[in-house]
């Protein structure tokens, strides 16, 4: 009986402890997909129309030409429509697949300014302009998680 038991014990302990046992309890139900940057954006009362016409007009455009290139995978604007005291009014996601190296990015900002016919101290004095109605309260950078089936 003694020996039945342990011959069992020995043939359970080798089926749950076989590497693939241990790789399957490993194994993660989700696997990493893209990156999301979320930029939480507050907008002064009176001016919620010129900061949408801005995204519209330019942001829109340089999205666009950043999709076209590959660079990312797609944007969207989300609106918190009931926003607490302290909240952002809208959040502003940009979705790509990968991180650039330091020599890709110096190349994508070149192709940038070029795109945007400004130098970059126009495009900063620009930023700064918007920033007489709207603030950047904060970014994040996330990564979607999708199921591994």
């Amino acid at each position: 009986m003694n020996k039945t038991l342990f011959a069992a014990g020995a043939a359970l302990s080798a089926l749950l402890f076989t590497p693939s046992a241990v790789a399957a309890q490993d194994q993660w139900p989700v696997e990493p997909a893209e990156y999301v940057e979320v930029s939480a954006i507050h907008i002064d009362d009176g001016f919620e129309l010129k900061y949408m016409n801005h995204l519209a007009n330019m942001w829109r455009k340089s999205m666009e030409f950043r999709v076209e290139k590959g660079w990312i995978e797609g944007y969207e604007i989300l609106r918190n429509i009931h926003a607490r005291a302290g909240e952002p009014d809208l959040y502003l996601l940009t979705r790509f697949t990968k991180m650039v190296s330091p020599e890709e990015g110096r190349a994508r900002a070149k192709e940038w300014r070029a795109f945007n016919e400004a130098t970059t101290e126009e495009m900063q004095e620009a930023s700064a302009g918007r920033a007489e109605y709207r603030t950047l309260g904060s970014t994040m950078m996330l990564r979607r998680l999708v199921w591994d089936d």
